[in-house]
């Protein structure tokens, strides 16, 4: 004969919950897409080059890989086009795929960065992810890219080369 499970006590019932989350193959980088920077049919060439472009939501929320409740931030992206720019429903359908992806904060946003990078070829691009107070402790991760060439011509000086992981 087997014992039942202990009962728990209404202030500890629940505290052992877990929600499922999906694993790092659920992130949608097949949906994002691109433009041209520069509009092929315009005959006025564009000035106040590099345009510098920034893209703000308060709606990214990947979830907590241990507890499985979500982990809303403030995302912003600034990048500094070369030949293409993000197409914005795309990557609103790309964001949203994070929705049930068990992953840690600092990993998300440098994941953005990594997918962004790779789909662009930028100058350079930065994102701020503002994932807001929990537990007292307030999480704000910056990552960078800055492409090498650019890096080079920015300051005058040759750069170490810093690439994208995988590509």
């Amino acid at each position: 004969m087997t014992n039942p499970p202990p009962q728990q006590s209404p202030q500890t019932q629940g505290f052992d919950r877990r929600y499922d989350v999906q694993g790092l193959e659920a992130i949608d980088v097949a949906v994002l897409d691109t433009f041209p920077q520069v509009r092929q049919d315009d005959p006025h060439e564009y000035v106040g080059q590099p345009v510098e472009i920034i893209i703000k939501t308060d709606e990214f929320s990947p979830i907590c890989p241990w507890s499985g409740l979500p982990d809303f931030g403030h995302l912003e992206i600034r990048y500094l086009p070369r030949d293409k720019c993000v197409e914005l429903k795309s990557l609103k359908y790309y964001l949203t795929s994070y929705r049930f992806v068990g992953i840690f904060h600092e990993h998300a946003t440098r994941r953005v960065l990594t997918d962004l990078v790779k789909l662009l070829e930028p100058l350079s691009l930065s994102i701020d992810c503002d994932y807001g107070m929990r537990g007292g402790i307030r999480t704000l991760v910056r990552a960078n890219y800055v492409a090498p060439d650019y890096a080079e011509h920015a300051s005058g000086q040759p750069q170490e080369q810093r690439t994208c992981p995988g590509s």
